[in-house]
C-alpha cells in the first residue's frame, strides 16, 4: 500500500481525494493537512510515500511548503492543481521548481466530460512518483551550479555555423530543467528550439506561459506549418505528435501513441534526423520510459550532436539512462554544463 498525505484547505476537496484514492485499493491515506503549517508536521508524523498538495492555501500555501518539506523532510509531492485557472499552473511550475515531482489536474467532478481520465491519469500518477527517490534541496533555488571549466579542444571543433536545430524532449521533472536551462542560454541563439514535454494534459499552455514570462525567449505553443524562428521556443500541444520539416517549419501527426505517449519525442527526433541530420543537436533530459532514447541514439548515428542530461541531476534517470545504454549520447551532462556548450555552439 502507498502511504499517501492529503493536503488542501477544502475539507470537501480532501474527502474527494481520499474517497478516489480508497476506492483505487493501491493507497493508504496516512494522514490530511489544511495549510502548509500543518503538512510539515505531518510529513514527519506520518512518514509517507507521497503527498498530494493543494496550491492556493493560507497561511502557508503550497509553493512555500513543497520548498520547506524539500528542505526538511524530503518526499515526493504531487502537485494537484485546476489547469484552467492561470495562477494555479503557474505556481505548480514554481513548487516544482522547488522540488515537487509532478502537477495533475485536479477532477472537476463526476459530471465532467474529462472525470475518468482526470482520475485515472492522477491516480497514476501518484502511483509512479511514489517511487521516486528525491533528495534534500539546498536553500537556494537554483539546484545547479555553474562549471567553469573551459571546453576541450574535441568540443570546439564543433562549429556554430554547422546547426540549424535544437530540440528537446523531456517527461518527469522537466519543467524545471528546461527553465533553468532556457534562462541561462544566450538570448542571440542562432537556432530555433523545438520540445516535447510530457505533462499532464491542460498544462502545456501553462507552461509555456511561465516559462516566456521567466526566460529570455519567446516561448509558445505550435502550430500547424508555422515557420520556426532562431531564438525562439516552440512546444508541441497537448495529444498530438510533432514534427519538423528540412524547411524548419512544423506539421502535426493523429498517429497513434509512442511508449503510451502522444506527443511523443520519438516521433519529433525521428523527423529531425530525417530533416536535419548532422545539423541538429539532440537533448534528452529527465523522464520515466524510454520515449526518444532510440531515435537520439539515430541522430548520433547521422552526426548529429546528442546529449543526455546525467543521472545525478535528473529526477527520473529513464529517457536519458536508456539513451546512454544504447550509447545514444555523445555527451552525458548536467543542465549548467549543457547550457556551457550550447553557448558556445549556437549562443
Amino acid at each position: 500500500m502507498i502511504r499517501v498525505l492529503i493536503v488542501d484547505d477544502s475539507l470537501t476537496l480532501r474527502e474527494y481525494l481520499k474517497e478516489l484514492l480508497i476506492m483505487d485499493g493501491r493507497f493508504q491515506v496516512v494522514g490530511e493537512a489544511r495549510d502548509g503549517f500543518e503538512a510539515l508536521n505531518k510529513v514527519k508524523t506520518t512518514k509517507p510515500d507521497v503527498v498530494t498538495m493543494d496550491i492556493q492555501m493560507p497561511g502557508m500555501d503550497g509553493y512555500e511548503a513543497t520548498r520547506r518539506i524539500m528542505e526538511e523532510h524530503p518526499v515526493p509531492i504531487v502537485i494537484v492543481s485546476a489547469a484552467w485557472i492561470p495562477q494555479e499552473v503557474e505556481s505548480t511550475f514554481k513548487a516544482m521548481k522547488v522540488g515537487a515531482v509532478a502537477g495533475v489536474r485536479k477532477p472537476e467532478g463526476i459530471i465532467s466530460k474529462s472525470f475518468k481520465s482526470d482520475v485515472r491519469d492522477m491516480l497514476n500518477t501518484i502511483k509512479l512518483m511514489s517511487e521516486v527517490k528525491v533528495i534534500r534541496r539546498r536553500s537556494k533555488q537554483d539546484q545547479f551550479t555553474e562549471n567553469p571549466a573551459i571546453l576541450s579542444k574535441t568540443e570546439r571543433q564543433f562549429n556554430k555555423s554547422n546547426y540549424e536545430l535544437l530540440a528537446i524532449g523531456a517527461s518527469t521533472g522537466g519543467p524545471p530543467v528546461l527553465q533553468n536551462i532556457l534562462s541561462k542560454l544566450s538570448s542571440g541563439l542562432s537556432v530555433p528550439i523545438v520540445v516535447v514535454q510530457h505533462i499532464t494534459c491542460g498544462f502545456i499552455n501553462g507552461l509555456a506561459d511561465w516559462l516566456d514570462k521567466t526566460t529570455p525567449f519567446n516561448v509558445q505553443i505550435a502550430s500547424e506549418n508555422q515557420q520556426l524562428l532562431a531564438g525562439h521556443v516552440y512546444f508541441a500541444p497537448d495529444s498530438k505528435h510533432m514534427g519538423v520539416r528540412s524547411n524548419k517549419t512544423v506539421f502535426f501527426s493523429h498517429d497513434p501513441p509512442e511508449h503510451s505517449i502522444r506527443p511523443s519525442v520519438s516521433f519529433l527526433f525521428r523527423s529531425v534526423c530525417s530533416a536535419f541530420g548532422n545539423k541538429a543537436i539532440g537533448i534528452l533530459l529527465t523522464g520515466m520510459g524510454k520515449d526518444g532514447a532510440q531515435e537520439l541514439k539515430n541522430m548520433r548515428d547521422c552526426n548529429a550532436i546528442t546529449i543526455a542530461q546525467d543521472q545525478e541531476t535528473s529526477t527520473v534517470f529513464g529517457m536519458p539512462g536508456e539513451a546512454i545504454r544504447l550509447d545514444g549520447a555523445r555527451y552525458v551532462l548536467s543542465p549548467d554544463n549543457m547550457v556551457r556548450r550550447l553557448n558556445y555552439w549556437i549562443g
